[in-house]
């Protein structure tokens, strides 16, 4: 047939659509098309997207197909036409044998919401079959005493056609002695007999040769030819006659092989041979008959031989010849009709009609997961069929139409808890004993960005020794995520915050995979002892989610900083002092006083004196805490008017930092007043040499515009950093948030000399505590420092206590927070 053949198909719709709103529907519309058979492959069906009243962009969006009830596929969807064309080959014979109606149901799935449409294509017959006997020769025997009137069975011929196209009628070449005649039979096709219209002479003729056609009804008109071979006998004149013409039995399906199903009988009024009958199975007897039954040619009885399968063919019907052994042969002839009664022996299908797709952990209820279909081949109640669910599961089955059923969601889904289901759903029919069989469908659930990521600890604690490389690694924090793929994916981030009102990424920054912090410089103990980090940890899911975490970094002291000497103040490194002392001084006699300073912390910071190198080690020494500088003994007249000392100033620290300051003294007879200071000293050795004063004052002129720029830089640093009123003398070092009850307070001061120094030192680095440091000039009276934010009252009067008890001839007062100190 050709293609316009196939695109003048006739297309009609029943307009009964009922739409089910449960996030899925179905639809009891029909669509039914009508097409001949044998069609070309790619032969237009109909507009399937029209009749199903979709437009052409909703073939792609929702994913229009055809699933096919057959086991090939023998449609497809035209995606760019949305046409329903020919895929395979259409035999109408081979999928519906000789019915009358051939109808194949297809199952058209749409998506997005997916919906179930039920579609009919009625296969037209046409006529390409010819008629065909299943033997090109009959050979009859026929004794020339047969009378005119007898009737001789023929063979009919087989058209796989149906309607107008099979076997409509046969003809009989033309002979003086035989004719044709149709044979009624009820229910049945006509069966062709050949008539003896006048006795045979064998003598005339002994063969007879005649050609039976038969003709189907089809246009153009097919036909199949039989050759009919007649050879003329001798006198057998009774042929073997049966009881009944027509034997109708019924037997179960699942009967045993070998069970005797009926015992036919003939009798022949002939005697001898000629009157001896023997039984067999009509020469046109389809072969698959054949293998199903046998007859036992003496006793007539006719046994299963097979297996019956209802499925396969309800009814047979079995021609049964009677043989008498005369000569010539004569034959009679019956019809053994055997009904298959159906047995319930075909267990329940589950027929999966769309793929499961993962569904989202928060799909709602009623969520489409799967069309599901089920089938059972046997009949009546035998073949009703019922699916059911495991209790407690989060799935149910929807029915449709025509053991159509979705599976949809029923519950609450949970992938953290239930990433995978395996639903097994369990088909039984309603026969006696009732089969089942069991499917399992896997259904996986896809995850949802519900779960924020969790850091391992609330919060991190990590101490890191000053002084350290940039770009080492601080520590490493870590957050997991229940989710998976993509929403389980955690990228870590600082938020910006201020650390001494800079911005925390300008000394940390973190690796945002796998949450390693990371030092952007070196850090130094005296400017900076704690700062704290927030750290996000935010997962990929859309919307994403977080969590913060608080990283508390502490400094460790490192011993980096050696003593600084203070006085005295022109001390160097290898750099002399020149002190004078009178020559009548006593033991014990306070000569100078050496000062100095640790920028370091705890035992990093504690200072010890001792005398390095000395003229006359017997004259002087060192307090190894003070620093004070005294006679041991009162001076002899032998002793060399000019001494010098080389003093080393140790710190407590690993490994031990040290400076030295050398001092030189001169003893001078008559000499009682004390050395007042570096200037005057400086004014009275001007007087001694000019040159000598001209370098002193350039010097003193250096010093002082460098420690005036210097001043200028802390007194800005001390209004950028200060919180309360504070005198720029003063340097405090606290820490607020954590507190140590045990402090130690410290206090190094030097009574004697023109300059005066007092540090109050608080405890370790995790105490709450103050560091006081005062530097006062010799030259004024009074020196203040402000003691800001005390921890308490006890720890200010405290240091007051102290104050007084090292310095029991100062006069300390308390105004506003400030102590001031009156020189003496």
């Amino acid at each position: 047939m050709t293609e316009r053949m196939g695109r003048g198909a006739v297309a009609w719709r029943t307009l009964c659509w009922h739409y089910f709103f449960l996030l899925w529907s179905w639809t009891h519309a029909q669509t039914r098309y009508s097409i001949p058979e044998e069609l070309k492959q790619g032969s237009v069906v109909g507009n399937i997207a029209k009749d199903l009243g979709l437009d052409l962009t909703d073939i792609f969006e929702r994913k229009l197909r055809v699933a096919a009830e057959a086991g090939k596929q023998y449609f497809t969807v035209d995606s760019g036409k949305g046409e329903l064309v020919v895929n395979d080959r259409i035999d109408r014979e081979a999928l519906c044998g000789q019915s009358a109606s051939c109808v194949l149901p297809l199952q058209v799935v749409t998506e997005n919401p997916l919906q179930l449409h039920r579609i009919e294509v009625e296969i037209r017959d046409i006529n390409d079959n010819s008629p065909v006997f299943a033997t090109k020769q009959k050979s009859l025997k026929i004794a020339e005493s047969t009378v005119a009137g007898v009737r001789f069975p023929l063979e009919t011929a087989q058209d796989p056609d149906v309607g107008s196209n099979t076997v409509k009628s046969y003809t009989l070449s033309k002979s003086e002695c035989f004719s044709l005649k149709m044979k009624e039979l009820p229910g049945q096709p006509s069966l062709p007999e050949l008539i003896l219209d006048k006795m045979l002479d064998r003598e005339k003729q002994h063969v007879h040769e005649l050609l039976l056609t038969a003709l189907d009804g089809g246009n153009p008109v097919k036909s199949g030819v039989m050759k009919i071979l007649i050879s003329v006998l001798d006198i057998n004149d009774n042929i073997p006659v049966f009881k009944k013409p027509l034997y109708n039995i019924t037997v179960p399906e699942n009967s045993s092989p070998g069970s005797v199903l009926v015992t036919v009988a003939a009798t022949d009024a002939d005697e001898g041979v000629n009157g001896q009958v023997q039984y067999s199975f009509a020469e046109h007897t389809p072969e698959t008959h054949l293998t199903l039954f046998s007859i036992n040619s003496d006793t007539g009885e006719l046994s299963l031989a097979g297996n019956l399968d209802y499925e396969l063919s309800a009814v047979y019907d079995l021609p049964v010849t009677a043989r008498d052994k005369g000569v010539p042969e004569m034959e009679g002839h019956c019809r053994v009709q055997v009904r298959v009664i159906d047995v319930n022996d075909n267990v329940p299908e589950i027929i999966l009609t769309s793929t499961p797709n993962p569904v989202r952990e928060d799909a709602p209820k009623g969520t489409v997961v799967a069309l599901i279909r089920a089938r059972d081949l046997d009949s009546g109640d035998n073949g009703k069929v019922v699916l059911k669910l495991p209790v407690g599961s989060p799935f149910s089955l929807k029915p449709s139409f025509s053991n159509n059923y979705a599976l949809v969601t029923s519950g609450s889904l949970d992938r953290e808890s239930f990433p995978f289901y395996n639903i097994e759903i369990t088909a039984t029919d309603s026969g006696s004993p009732p089969l089942f069989s069991k499917k399992t469908i896997p259904v996986s659930i896809s995850d949802v960005n519900d779960n924020p990521p969790v850091f391992s600890q609330s919060s991190y604690n990590v101490y890191l020794k000053e002084n350290g490389l940039p770009g080492s690694i601080l520590y490493s924090v870590s957050a997991s995520d229940l989710d998976f793929g993509e929403n389980a994916k955690v990228s870590y981030s600082i938020l910006e915050s201020k650390v001494q009102d800079v911005s925390v990424s300008s000394y940390v920054y973190i690796n945002s995979e796998n949450g390693s912090i990371y030092s952007m410089h070196s850090f130094d103990y005296e400017k900076l002892k704690v700062f704290q980090i927030v750290v996000q940890a935010k997962d990929q899911g859309s919307p994403s989610l977080s969590s913060n975490t608080t990283v508390h970094v502490f400094i460790l002291d490192q011993n980096d900083n050696a003593p600084a000497v203070i006085y005295p103040s022109s001390a160097g490194l290898g750099s002399l002092s020149l002190q004078r002392m009178p020559r009548s001084a006593k033991a014990g006699h306070l000569v100078t006083k050496v000062t100095a300073v640790d920028a370091d912390s705890g035992h990093n910071a504690w200072i010890s004196y001792k005398v390095a190198e000395a003229t006359d080690a017997s004259l002087f020494g060192v307090n190894q805490y003070t620093g004070e500088v005294r006679t041991k003994r009162a001076v002899a007249e032998q002793d060399d008017s000019s001494q010098r000392l080389l003093i080393e100033i140790r710190d407590d620290g690993e490994p031990v930092q040290s400076a030295t300051v050398t001092v030189s003294i001169l003893m001078e007879d008559g000499l009682h007043e004390p050395i007042l200071d570096i200037r005057h000293k400086a004014a009275e050795s001007g007087g001694k040499t000019g040159r000598l004063a001209l370098y002193l004052i350039l010097s003193l002129a250096s010093v002082s515009v460098l420690s005036l720029v210097t001043f200028l830089i802390l007194a800005v640093k001390c209004v950028r950093n200060s919180r309360g009123s504070a005198s720029c003398c003063v340097r405090r070092s606290d820490c607020d948030d954590y507190k140590n009850p045990n402090r130690n307070l410290q206090i190094q001061l030097n009574t004697d000399g023109p300059i005066k120094y007092v540090e109050v030192l608080g405890g370790d680095m995790m105490s709450q505590s103050q560091s006081f440091r005062s530097c006062m000039s010799p030259m004024s009276e009074y020196s203040d420092f402000t003691l800001i934010k005390p921890s308490s009252t006890s720890d200010f009067k405290e240091v007051i206590s102290v104050l007084d008890a090292s310095l029991p001839d100062s006069t300390w007062t308390f105004e506003s927070q400030q102590v001031r100190k009156k020189c003496t």
